[in-house]
């Protein structure tokens, strides 16, 4: 048994059959390119034989200057009919030119009688003739034995023919699939452990997680002999997806000691999982192990006070060994802890804790939540200490909607501010009502602070947050994350009307972001002494010019 195991990652073929998941040629040149970076050592790129899509991003891949990974074409065993020299699908493998080639075919009786309608004895046939053939005519052969367990379990001497009869054709490796992911631990181990035994050719493992245990089931495999890991990336693929390398490739490397990327590729674990994300299209999981923003999220005190001490208390690894971080969260269940692991990851200078924490606990109390709206909690405690000094002072907004016949709804948002001694009084429209005054906003203030014309709004969440109230007058919780070309940073606002609530979150975002940058307030002779309304503390009541129209 080896201690290097290799990684196959799947993420731009079997990856790509997930629901919700498209790549473009673009796409998957640009993804090819990261997981080389990554180290992965093969990246399997396609179907050439099944769309033009595949075979357009073969040829571009010829193109692409990896520097570690092989990339695969993938296909089936070649048809009864047809010979290897005649079957388009084989052909279409030897026509992708790369280097590794991986085919599957069937280990299942069930599959060869019903999908395939052959005899036991042509599928052998049809298996050894197509590795042969192709094992002579590429640098490296792949063999996938489709829904292996799940045959051996109802024909165990078959699917061990099958497997003979791939291993006489010379392959590189023999893949066993858990391809319906209904397997357990204990049986993929006992199973790879059998077939070890009676096979020459070294053994690989692709699961499937249909039933959550594909990590499981693929650390399972290679504790019990597999050197070769098939996966995808965030575990991307069918039904519900496939071995989730963001979570195998640690657990191999820092769990069971096993060598795959080495320790300085390992910290871009993170960095993989959230571009193949991006490049996807998918929201990233937060409470993803290893990767997401909540691996080493501390809420408890008992817990933060412990981690303080002792990182090892609360974690399991260190955050980052996997490129990923520790993050502390303040809410109603912050304790001192808290609020001081908290500044000093904000670089906040904290002169009254406690007056900080009541009204912590308060807000929260009345709805605000800022686990993800960090930006707010920092303008929060610059209040509190009298260090913040407001930007602008709002005289009023007014928002409509508008909806004409067939066309789509318009909105528009007027804005009226006062900075310094000036008035500006601006109007904007937005695909919905926050994004219009969003513009409106900025557009009022880029006059008097240009930076915030590299700023935007990244993503908007609204909650509607259980309270006294019933129905439609419910408290909303509106969190919005905005962003610009070096950072992103979350805000959070809380009213009974949505707008308002946007608002709010809408002016610490502003107000944090120029903050940040150390742009200083423009301040007029009446305004040196009084803070504006334009940035009120949460802890405030509603104002009134919060809900006139402007006239």
């Amino acid at each position: 048994m080896t201690d290097r195991i290799e990684i196959y990652d799947t993420t731009l073929r079997d990856g790509s059959q997930g629901e919700g998941v498209n790549f473009s040629v673009e796409d998957k040149c640009r993804v090819a390119e990261q997981l080389d970076a990554f180290g992965v050592d093969f990246i399997e790129g396609g179907w050439p034989g099944s769309n033009p899509r595949d075979m357009a991003f073969f040829e571009r891949a010829r193109g692409l200057k990896l520097t570690h990974a092989r990339v695969a074409a993938f296909g089936a065993t070649r048809r009864h009919t047809l010979t290897c020299d005649d079957d388009p699908s084989i052909q279409s493998l030897l026509k992708a030119e790369t280097p590794v080639v991986t085919i599957f075919g069937k280990s299942w009786l069930l599959h060869v009688t019903d999908a395939l309608r052959l005899s036991p004895e042509e599928n052998l046939e049809i298996i050894e003739d197509t590795v042969r053939y192709l094992s002579v005519r590429v640098a490296c052969l792949v063999y996938d034995a489709e829904h292996f367990f799940d045959g051996y379990k109802t024909d165990p001497e078959y699917a061990l023919e099958t497997l003979r009869a791939a291993a006489a054709g010379s392959p590189y490796r023999i893949v066993l699939c858990d391809t319906n992911g209904g397997s357990l631990p204990e049986t993929v181990a006992r199973v790879m452990r059998e077939v070890i035994e009676q096979i020459d050719v070294p053994l690989g493992i692709h699961c499937h997680n249909d039933g959550e245990l594909a990590v499981a089931n693929t650390l399972a495999a290679v504790s019990a002999g597999a050197v070769h890991v098939q996966g995808t990336i965030n575990g991307y693929g069918e039904r519900c997806g496939n071995a989730n390398l963001c979570a195998v490739i640690p657990n191999l490397e820092l769990k069971l000691g096993r060598v795959v990327l080495g320790p300085e590729r390992l910290k871009r674990l993170r960095e993989t999982s959230r571009f193949v994300s991006e490049i996807a299209n998918l929201s990233v999981d937060s409470r993803a192990a290893f990767v997401g923003d909540s691996a080493f999220a501390h809420k408890g005190g008992v817990h933060v006070s412990a981690v303080e001490r002792n990182p090892m208390t609360y974690e399991h690894i260190a955050p980052e060994t996997v490129g990923n971080r520790r993050r502390i969260l303040v809410s109603d269940l912050a304790g001192r802890a808290n609020l001081l692991a908290k500044a000093r990851e904000l670089g906040v200078e904290l002169n009254d804790e406690q007056r900080v924490l009541d009204e912590l606990k308060r807000l929260e109390h009345n709805g605000y939540e800022f686990e993800a709206a960090e930006a707010s909690f920092e303008l929060l405690v610059s209040k509190l200490r009298g260090a913040h000094r407001p930007y602008f002072e709002l005289l009023g907004f007014r928002v409509i909607d508008e909806h004409r016949g067939a066309l789509m709804p318009m909105s528009e948002a007027t804005v009226k501010v006062r900075v310094g001694n000036r008035v500006e009084h601006t109007a904007a429209s937005g695909n919905g009502p926050v994004n219009a005054l969003d513009n409106a906003l900025r557009c009022a203030l880029q006059t008097f602070y240009p930076s915030l014309a590299e700023m935007h709004l990244v993503d908007y969440k609204v909650r509607v947050i259980t309270s006294n109230l019933s129905g439609s007058a419910s408290l909303v919780r509106v969190l919005i994350c905005s962003g610009d070309k070096r950072a992103q940073w979350g805000t959070v606002g809380v009213s009974a009307n949505i707008v308002e609530a946007s608002w709010r979150a809408l002016v610490d975002s502003v107000e944090y972001k120029l903050a940040r940058d150390g742009v200083a307030p423009i301040f007029g002779e009446q305004d040196n002494d009084s803070p504006s309304s334009g940035s009120e503390s949460p802890s405030e009541s509603p104002s009134e010019s919060l809900k006139e129209a402007i006239s």
